[in-house]
């Protein structure tokens, strides 16, 4: 059975590492096998959620995008991705965040638009091998809010032989 750790707080109180979880679990007969970490935090990772998605005026495979993410101005984004639409959600990494694989994201000028964050997919935050386009993020959610609590990044999960 795999447990995650965020899941734990209803049932326990959580004041130490998942190694130390772990071992009382053990200890109380729900055997351990594994501790896996479901990817890795991004801090500057939030929910942007696309306004408007128009064709790059300057390329054909590029989208320039005006996108929510919670602040008080829209941010634009220009998106490589086929799967980018209006009225969804994806993770949003900010200027300043740093990916998993240690890409720096930065302000830059994209075929002469402005692009202010980059729009993720799942293979960008380190979930999966290899996804093509973005990643849509499931029901409700709140522009600007931390996108790692939403994909549970960083959370460990418990392999427990039952």
């Amino acid at each position: 059975m795999k447990l995650p750790l965020s899941w734990l707080p209803d049932w326990i109180d959580l004041d130490s590492s998942a190694e130390e979880i772990a071992q009382r679990l053990t200890m109380r007969g729900l055997e351990v096998d594994s501790i896996d970490l479901i990817g890795r935090r991004v801090e500057g990772l939030v929910v942007g959620r696309v306004i408007e998605a128009s064709p790059h005026p300057n390329a054909d495979r590029l989208t320039l995008c005006t996108v929510d993410a919670g602040g008080q101005a829209p941010l634009r984004i220009v998106c490589g991705a086929r799967n980018v639409r209006a009225g969804a959600n994806y993770p949003l990494a900010l200027p300043g965040a740093v990916m998993p694989a240690g890409q720096v994201i930065k302000e830059s000028t994209i075929r002469g638009e402005l692009s202010q964050g980059m729009l993720c997919s799942a293979a960008e935050l380190g979930l999966e091998a290899d996804q093509e386009g973005l990643l849509e993020l499931e029901g409700p959610q709140q522009p600007g809010a931390d996108a790692n609590k939403i994909l549970a990044l960083g959370d460990a999960v418990f392999d427990i032989n039952i």
